[in-house]
């Protein structure tokens, strides 16, 4: 072959020197044949790579020993869940790429129990006969809102489809172009109407949308139409649409999806976010809104409103595909039943704490981590964290943060190596400084991170 005959004699050498894949596997002793073969191909696979490259020498002598210890490595990697607990030290209170919302310990207990045997999902207990699981979280969502009725799916991409789909498949569903929007993963309004089956009828602009631009439309085939709040950017100046109680006096259904579910009583950091309640009082057919972001419960698309949407949403076949699973139904349920007494949920909601989270308790954190890192070059500075998730773009939350000295290592490195730590702690880096923001961390969590960062610079 082409590529043998270019190759050096000490890199044939070096690849000659290489066990076989079943020789290696036979000297990992106590393990599993299977695992110690796939740890030998791996193992071995990288080595010819690394040799190829010349990237890393391996050496007849002392060579089968370094693979062999290589090899037990990727084991031990191997065995460690792909899902992981992360120490979230960014300051990104709803960070989408850790997994959003952490649970507060109700709804961790309660995912918890659900998983430990059977459970009560779709039975009714007291009538001995099959039940819904809407009804473990339909009456506290209408005790909390207000709403006529309420229903539940896997997610408010999922939730804002279902409802296009109910109320306006085959028909025209109205949207004001200043939001036809596209948030993460490339989810984008347009395509959503179109996969619901409805036909799309922009009106407005992209800043200026007036009721009038509505009504201008609105005809026998309109279905609905739809409010789609911006979330993770906002549009300022020159700018102009209706409120959700001037749609709702258009006479057709309103589906109004508010994004990222501000829920929470007195938050004045919530008051940009549009309401639920708000909403729903405004007369909504259908309010839709994501449980793992501001409201700090397990993902999940929410719906609230009139009984007749509600119903619609609740009969079509889509719903069954997008139902939302028991885990995250018994999260929803204790989560929302924390709301119910709104001091002991900004307490108890992680999300809520965080967005609250007083100047005297980050600073005694944030001071912690420092004494922590006597050894490195840390102090406390300011900065800003900030909400994340597609909420409240514009909020800036400033406090003390624990900033880090890298060195000669360099912010990079001590990041990859803090990634590397048992549990992975992410921070951010600025102007060359690694920063671990108190606002996302627990005391313990702060403990764990300041020691990860020792063991880093070490």
């Amino acid at each position: 072959m082409a590529g043998s005959r270019e190759r050096s004699p000490d890199v044939t050498e070096r690849l000659r020197a290489l066990p076989s894949v079943e020789e290696l596997a036979a000297s990992l002793d106590g393990v599993p044949h299977a695992a110690a073969v796939r740890a030998a191909r791996a193992v071995i696979a990288e080595a010819r790579e690394r040799i190829l490259s010349r990237r890393g020498v391996t050496l007849p002598d002392g060579g089968h020993a370094a693979l062999v210890d290589a090899a037990r490595g990727w084991l031990a990697a191997d065995a460690r869940p792909r899902l992981r607990r992360v120490i979230n030290a960014t300051g990104v209170i709803v960070h989408t790429n850790l997994g959003r919302a952490p649970l507060a310990d109700a709804a961790r207990a309660a995912v918890a129990a659900a998983a430990a045997g059977y459970s009560n999902l779709e039975y009714d207990l007291e009538r001995g006969e099959r039940g819904s699981r809407q009804a473990h979280v339909e009456v506290l969502l209408r005790e909390l809102t207000h709403a006529e009725a309420a229903l539940v799916v896997n997610n408010c991409a999922g939730a804002v489809l279902l409802a296009a789909a109910a109320l306006a498949a085959g028909r025209e569903l109205v949207v004001s172009r200043g939001q036809l929007v596209e948030i993460g993963g490339s989810f984008r309004v347009p395509e959503v109407v179109a996969q619901s089956g409805a036909r799309l009828v922009e009106v407005g602009t992209t800043n200026r949308t007036r009721l009038d631009d509505y009504r201008d439309v609105i005809g026998e085939r309109t279905g609905a139409v739809m409010r789609a709040h911006q979330s993770n950017f906002r549009t300022i100046g020159f700018v102009e649409e209706p409120s959700i109680e001037e749609l709702c006096s258009l006479g057709v259904p309103v589906i109004d999806d508010v994004g990222s579910g501000a829920v929470a009583d007195r938050v004045p950091e919530l008051a940009d976010e549009p309401a639920v309640r708000r909403s729903v009082a405004a007369g909504a057919a259908v309010v839709c809104f994501s449980g793992d972001k501001l409201l700090g419960g397990p993902q999940a698309g929410v719906m609230l409103g009139r009984i007749d949407a509600i119903d619609a949403c609740r009969s079509h076949p889509l719903a069954r595909a997008l139902r939302i699973d028991k885990l995250s139904l018994a999260a929803l349920e204790a989560t929302l039943r924390l709301y119910r007494d709104p001091r002991e949920a900004e307490r108890a909601i992680p999300v809520l704490r965080m967005l609250v989270g007083g100047e005297a308790e980050l600073q005694a954190r944030a001071e912690a981590m420092a004494r922590a890192l006597a050894d490195a070059p840390a102090r406390v500075i300011r900065a800003s964290a900030k909400v994340g998730g597609g909420a409240l773009p514009l909020l800036e939350l400033e406090g003390p943060v624990c900033a880090v000295d890298p060195g000669e290592l360099g912010a990079d490195e001590l990041a990859r190596r803090l990634r590397s730590a048992d549990p992975p702690v992410v921070g951010r880096t600025r102007d060359g400084w690694l920063l671990l923001d108190p606002r996302t961390v627990t005391d313990d969590e702060a403990r764990v991170a300041a020691a990860a960062v020792v063991t880093a610079l070490g």
